[in-house]
């Protein structure tokens, strides 16, 4: 067995790492850290560090480390069956069983689920459908996709131009042409600053019914969004906006896809973000808390009256030429059927109603009186702490001060893992549902600590 030294050398030599400096990194100018275990809430690396991960991995790991019901499931399937493809009608036992799981805990209209493996290449699908959808109802031209900047949909092709940060356009020739991008529900940063939650949520749907005339609404086909930005700085929308935005996508016969790879199964103490929020979506995107990560899945939940066309369109045209060789694999099926017996056993959903409010509370009270604290915002098991320079006239951090990437380097130091979110200077928490309060404490402790050392010379 290869040693820690020799692993170190073997990643920085052959490793090609998602969403790194490349550069620094094979050059051993960016850390590296190797885990190994973990338990609940927390991980340990090789080093035999102990670390409070307040990420939950990358907002996946929903019911938290180490649970051997899903080791289990995952183990018996492979023993079983380990491989067999979905196409023209096959299945397995897991894959029908998870179906029929994540249809019972959707909205009421939404009848079927498409399984893939990345929240990426389910948007993916769901951009496919959508333009059959449109082609099928002789449509040609309604095509064109609406995002929101800040928003994020994965980094393929299409998914890349509708993630809304510049991060993952930058030299890749991003975003197509058929991709739109709109405001952000982003209150915090509002330009005036006079508005109220609700006229902010206005001035939002404004900007979107002026891009869809400017546009054409004869040429726009959907519009995506999650319940709440995540990656963009975990933003929960304003007062109001998504009744608003819902009003102007119905005037001018646009679907909704519901991006819900972050806040589905649980993060908001609901089932689904759409639950929480009374959207109508007509496709919803799910993976992260699918399978808590134990697997790679992810979906697109269709709605009924998508789905009557699709059909009518098999009937028109044969098979839907769309599908993957993992689609439903049966090991990551087996996953989610455990995932999601646990959430309701363990009763997580019931644990983020207690502590997700306890942690944004806590963190907004201890943090009130930092100077370089802008705002603490939060829902469910979500929660972020959004830096500045000047805390009473919303003057923005120099991205060269990197506050956040220095903050959370200084709570790795301290044991708790957060993550810096990108293009802002925004730490973000979003740690497994089965969180405790006194975690939440030892989080918030931990943050406040990190703030004053990493800010202490700006």
């Amino acid at each position: 067995m290869p040693d820690l030294e020799q692993l170190s050398t073997w990643d920085r030599e052959s490793f090609f790492h998602p969403s790194t400096h490349l550069g620094e990194f094979a050059r051993g100018d960016a850390p590296r850290r190797q885990m190994v275990g973990g338990t609940g809430c927390f991980v340990e690396d090789a080093g035999g560090n102990r670390m409070l991960d307040a990420f939950a991995g990358l907002y996946c790991v929903n019911v938290g480390y180490g649970r051997t019901e899903i080791a289990d499931a995952i183990a018996k399937q492979a023993h079983e069956l380990a491989y067999y493809h979905a196409y023209a009608g096959h299945s397995t036992e897991a894959s029908v069983t998870l179906a029929k799981m994540v249809v019972d805990r959707a909205p009421a209209h939404m009848g079927k689920v498409y399984f893939g493996l990345s929240g990426s290449d389910a948007n993916e699908t769901n951009i496919k459908l959508v333009w059959y959808y449109n082609n099928i109802l002789g449509r040609p031209k309604k095509k064109k996709i609406i995002s929101r900047w800040r928003g994020y949909h994965g980094s393929g092709l299409m998914t890349g131009s509708l993630t809304g940060l510049h991060l993952f356009h930058q030299k890749f020739d991003l975003p197509f042409d058929q991709v739109l991008h709109t405001q952000a529900p982003y209150y915090y940063w509002r330009e005036d600053e006079s508005q109220s939650e609700a006229e902010f949520s206005a001035h939002c749907a404004q900007q979107l019914e002026n891009l869809i005339l400017s546009e054409g609404a004869d040429t726009i086909a959907a519009f995506i969004g999650e319940p709440v930005l995540g990656t963009g700085g975990l933003v929960p929308p304003p007062e109001g906006y998504w009744q608003a935005i819902q009003e102007v996508l119905d005037r001018y016969d646009i679907l909704l896809i519901v991006d819900e790879v972050v806040t589905g199964f649980g993060r908001l103490g609901t089932m689904f973000g759409s639950d929480f929020f009374g959207l109508k979506p007509d496709l919803i995107t799910i993976a992260k808390g699918l399978t808590s990560a134990y697997a790679p899945l992810s979906g697109s939940i269709v709605s009924d009256r998508m789905y009557d066309v699709l059909m009518q369109g098999t009937d028109e045209n044969g098979p839907l030429g769309h599908g993957w060789t993992y689609s439903a694999h049966p090991i990551a099926a087996a996953a989610g059927v455990a995932n999601l017996k646990l959430i309701d056993d363990l009763g997580l959903l019931d644990n983020v109603n207690k502590v997700g409010p306890y942690l944004v509370k806590g963190m907004a009270a201890a943090l009130q009186d930092v100077p370089w604290v802008g705002e603490v915002r939060g829902v469910g098991m979500l929660c972020a702490v959004e830096l500045v320079k000047d805390r009473a006239n919303r003057t923005p951090l120099d991205a060269s001060t990197k506050a956040a990437m220095s903050t959370v380097a200084a709570m790795a130091e301290r044991g708790v893992i957060a993550r810096a979110m990108p293009e802002s200077q925004v730490i973000g928490y979003a740690p497994p549902l089965c969180l405790s309060t006194e975690e939440a404490d030892t989080i918030i402790s931990v943050t406040r600590e990190s703030i004053e050392k990493a800010c202490a010379g700006l």
